[in-house]
């Protein structure tokens, strides 16, 4: 169980405190409510582009990283199609290091053209390596726009197009900054060797003063119900034939989300699992074989993966993959392999309250969704799944009129 306190700023920032007097380190985490799912399908990437821009200086700090390594610290950010979420680590001795840098950025972050500039090449470059120039990288370029017709997460965090960040202007980037880089769509989580009321003074101290924000409501357009499959065959540069099947799923706080996770880690957690069993060890259909979710906010995607081995048609690679998930639409799984997964499940759980930054992160993306508490009951939420549910779960998501089909075909 993790233990921790909570207060809100006059300017609407959320802050909580994870005392942990075990350890001699601190990690100061903001999430700002804010991704790649809240930007102008004209204007894509820009929550990637603004998480560069985020270390590129603010007024007052010309080089972020030189007074947090000065004092033992170490930093990093990630963006999703949800939110954008930075991260401190240093020793607790020199925590209020950390709260100077995030609330000089939040406050005056530098807006310069060669700032601009030089974040704008290097996520150009980044889009290159990583999603254009990299065997199966634009995957993700290519199966969210099967699966999503209307909802932004058609596009990935990266964006549509390089042109849409070489567009990128800087009073776009200014009026993005404004909007959602404020203190009322923020979480603050403070853990480690600190008490809440050292917490309270310091987050008064550097973060107290700056001003709220416009606040906004989020109207984004929501994504119907598939009713027809969907498919795609791309000839590219890989190694190996590829098999993608993704399948619409529910959104993060629906109540059959649980359900759906077991569902993936039956198919597919560890060696034991009915996937790698079935398809790669026993009748050698993959070299590799997965199953997963999006665990997205809003509707998600469950995605079934697989390399099939030199020899195996497309056909009989979707055929393997469909014949497993209709014995899980058709027969209840046996307890003991429910117990199994659901046991992983809890031992993962235990595992990330060993970690300072992961309970920082949780906490707050778990506020986020409403409560940072629900993190103390997810575990049991996962044991609570039944074999019935497990079933019922399968035959919702795995309909051929709810799958998009992507497929990648290895140059001869």
């Amino acid at each position: 169980m993790v233990k921790f306190n909570r207060f809100t700023l006059d300017n609407g920032l959320r802050v909580i405190v994870h005392e942990d007097n075990t350890t001699p380190m601190a990690v100061l985490n903001i999430l700002y409510d804010v991704g790649a799912r809240d930007e102008d399908p004209e204007q894509t990437g820009f929550a990637h582009l603004f998480e560069h821009l985020m270390f590129g200086g603010s007024v007052n700090i010309p080089v972020y990283d030189e007074p947090l390594q000065r004092v033992g610290g170490e930093n990093n950010a990630f963006t999703s199609n949800d939110i954008t979420n930075y991260y401190i680590t240093l020793p607790a001795a020199n925590i209020e290091t950390a709260f100077w840098l995030e609330s000089d950025r939040m406050l005056s972050l530098a807006f310069s053209e060669k700032s601009l500039e030089v974040q704008r090449n290097v996520v150009i470059e980044e889009f290159k390596q990583r999603y254009l120039n990299q065997p199966y990288g634009d995957v993700w370029l290519k199966l969210r726009p099967l699966v999503y017709k209307k909802h932004p997460y058609r596009w990935a965090t990266i964006g549509k197009t390089i042109k849409h960040i070489e567009d990128a202007q800087i009073e776009d980037v200014k009026a993005f900054f404004k909007k959602h880089y404020n203190p009322q769509n923020a979480i603050m989580v403070v853990g480690g060797n600190v008490t809440t009321a050292q917490v309270e003074e310091l987050a008064e101290k550097w973060f107290g003063s700056i001003p709220a924000g416009e606040k906004y409501t989020r109207n984004l357009p929501q994504e119907p119900e598939q009713t027809e499959a969907r498919r795609e065959t791309v000839t590219a540069k890989v190694p190996l034939n590829d098999v993608y099947i993704a399948f619409q799923m529910g959104a993060r706080l629906d109540t059959d989300y649980y359900a759906a996770e077991i569902v993936s880690d039956v198919l597919s957690r560890g060696n034991s699992s009915r996937l790698y069993k079935a398809l790669v060890k026993e009748k050698q259909i993959f070299s590799e074989v997965h199953a997963y979710i999006t665990g997205s906010l809003d509707k998600g995607m469950f995605v079934l993966e697989g390399k099939p081995l030199e020899g195996i048609s497309i056909e009989q690679a979707e055929a393997a993959l469909w014949e497993q998930v209709e014995k899980l639409k058709a027969e209840e799984i046996p307890a003991d392999e429910l117990t199994k997964v659901q046991n992983k499940t809890e031992s993962t759980m235990i595992f990330a309250e060993m970690s300072l930054l992961d309970k920082a992160m949780n906490l707050a993306q778990y506020e986020l969704l409403g409560d940072a508490d629900m993190l103390n009951e997810e575990t049991s939420k996962y044991l609570g799944v039944t074999a019935g549910q497990v079933k019922a779960q399968a035959q919702k998501l795995f309909r051929k009129e709810n799958s998009s089909t992507l497929i990648y075909l290895a140059e001869k």
